[in-house]
């Protein structure tokens, strides 16, 4: 047994010696950069030790079954249509050959260019009293027909209908590049398409299709517009209510702990699901033949695959569009233009921070001779599975308590007077929108930086050159379409955000979320459009990007 012990003691400090041999100030720069981005979730793991709000009781007894049993709900039927919608058109794109099917496969995209606030708006107004269905029901003598969309279930579908291109981008790789050898042998077997479809491929396509899921999931409890729109009680509109309306930051922090355990419950799910089960095949004999079936066929595949185009894109932006003609001499002026180029410029600003945060993250522990720096850096990314009224929250409370503590001591030791350093500012804005953000940053930068070859920095240090020097000289060129990728990806994820934003924006500063989302709750949803247009049409930007990479792989 002593043996045993002394065994284990020398084994620690053996471990030790070359923690501290091999630790450098890249693995320094790395930890820090991790826990500055950790920095939220602490402060929220902290501040639930200081016990419950004095409304929690209450918020237990009468809310918390609501926001508990709303949220569940939007898990189960938005996962329900965005797996009929995603695979479904996934597989029709990837097997199946009608018309205009190469101009539908990037088409199916373009409703992750509208924010699902902006959805809920456009279609608020579609089913609204005087609204375009009402007025077409009319022209076919339906005026008794009324949907009521503003409850849960039309929210459900509002978030489907955005969100649902997650599912069939992961769903339609998959297809593309590893169905057709699948295919290919159950054909050889004598086993039919369809039975081969659900008992062999869609199993295998589990893990693919179930990543998708866990990001429309992650949206779909990150989303405040939609929901208090909409009127449905979720964690979100809860953690709203429990900061502004009742200014109790300690049941906001309760919540927000509750939200972030479903949220890593989800991810833990999802690695679950890939660690359970792996499919790898090779890439070119696996390409898929696609069938082209009899006319009548090919055109109900058409329609079929058309559909989700025109409920998550064409609707709402032929809807905003209308209102736009209607409000545009109200809405679209200096001031408008203004805030535009104002709203544009932050989320520039904040891209090229974010992805400089993530290049620095990404470099500094390839640099790192410390074993496992690697995986540690990787938990700077995880702020994206945190929904962003909760990052806000995490951000406002150690910042509001430097600034509260700062003040009192200017005030006590010089007596100056001053104001705010970090909270109520653009710094604390921007730190959160980093810290949002890093992952969008972070993916596009590494996978092209794998591609750069080791041999390169390599040969750099046999010659005594620093690693700094070598990035700057010659990676940094070889990586630059992934950073500029990075930057355009993030620029559009931040004009996007909108409960982060309310909650974190200085006052005398908007952006056209914001405004959109102020017009709408100020029951002007019709000059909600315009701002709304403009977001639209900047992020179909990355979209067409998404799109090109899909192709090329």
């Amino acid at each position: 047994m002593k043996q045993a012990g002394s065994s284990n003691i020398f084994s620690i400090k053996s471990r030790l010696r070359r923690l501290k041999r091999d630790i450098n100030r890249w693995s320094i720069f790395t930890l820090a950069i991790v826990l500055f981005i950790a920095l939220p979730v602490i402060a929220i793991a902290v501040k639930l030790l200081a016990g419950p709000g004095e409304t929690w009781g209450h918020l237990v007894d009468n809310l918390l079954v609501d926001y508990i049993g709303n949220s569940f709900f939007l898990i189960f039927f938005c996962s329900l249509l965005v797996l009929i919608m995603g695979v479904g058109t996934a597989w029709m794109v990837a097997r199946f050959e009608f018309p205009f099917r190469k101009q539908l496969e990037w088409l199916l995209i373009l409703p992750l260019a509208i924010p699902s606030y902006i959805v809920a708006y456009a279609y608020a107004g579609v089913f609204d009293y005087g609204g375009s269905l009402e007025l077409i029901l009319r022209e076919l003598n339906l005026e008794f027909v009324r949907i009521d969309i503003m409850n849960k279930f039309g929210l459900a579908f509002v978030l489907s209908i955005s969100l649902f291109p997650y599912v069939y981008v992961s769903s339609r790789a998959f297809f593309l590049n590893q169905a057709g050898n699948l295919l290919e042998a159950s054909t050889m077997l004598g086993v039919g398409e369809f039975k081969s479809f659900f008992r062999l491929i869609l199993p295998l396509a589990r893990p693919a299709i179930i990543a998708g899921l866990i990001l429309v999931l992650m949206e779909v409890l990150n989303d405040y517009g939609a929901a208090q729109y909409f009127g449905v009680n979720t964690f979100t509109t809860g953690i709203f209510r429990a900061w502004f309306s009742l200014e109790e930051p300690e049941t906001a922090v309760y919540l927000s702990a509750l939200l972030i355990f479903i949220v890593f419950a989800l991810i833990l799910f999802e690695k679950w699901q890939r660690k359970n089960i792996r499919f790898t095949g090779n890439k070119a004999s696996g390409r898929i033949h696609r069938k082209l079936g009899t006319k009548p066929m090919k055109w109900l595949k058409f329609v079929l695959v058309l559909i989700p185009v025109i409920l998550g894109f064409l609707i709402p932006v032929g809807q905003l569009i209308y209102w736009a003609f209607l409000t545009a001499e109200k809405v679209f002026d200096l001031d408008f233009i203004m805030l535009s180029l104002q709203s544009f410029g932050i989320a520039l600003f904040t891209s090229v921070v974010t992805v400089l945060f993530a290049t620095l993250l990404i470099y500094f522990a390839k640099w790192s001779s410390i074993n496992g720096i690697k995986s540690i850096s990787r938990l700077g990314i995880l702020g994206y599975a945190i929904p962003g009224a909760v990052v806000a929250i995490g951000i406002m409370i150690p910042t509001l308590a430097f600034d509260k503590w700062f003040i009192n001591t200017m005030d006590s030791v010089f007596g100056v007077e001053t104001g705010f350093l970090f909270n109520g500012t653009l710094v604390a804005l921007v730190y959160a929108y980093s810290v949002r953000f890093l992952a969008v940053a972070y993916n596009p930068i590494e996978s092209t930086a794998l591609k750069v070859s080791n041999s390169i920095p390599d040969s750099s240090k046999m010659l005594g050159i620093g690693n700094f020097k070598t990035f700057l000289k010659i990676e940094f060129p070889l990586i630059k379409t992934g950073i500029l990728s990075a930057v355009i990806l993030v620029f559009i994820d931040i004009l996007k955000e909108l409960p982060l934003t309310l909650i974190l924006k200085p006052f005398h500063i908007n952006t056209l979320a914001v405004k959109a989302f102020e017009y709408a709750s100020d029951e002007m949803v019709m000059e909600a459009a315009i701002p709304s247009l403009f977001i639209i049409f900047t992020a179909t930007i990355p979209v067409i990007f998404l799109n090109k990479l899909l192709i090329k792989e």
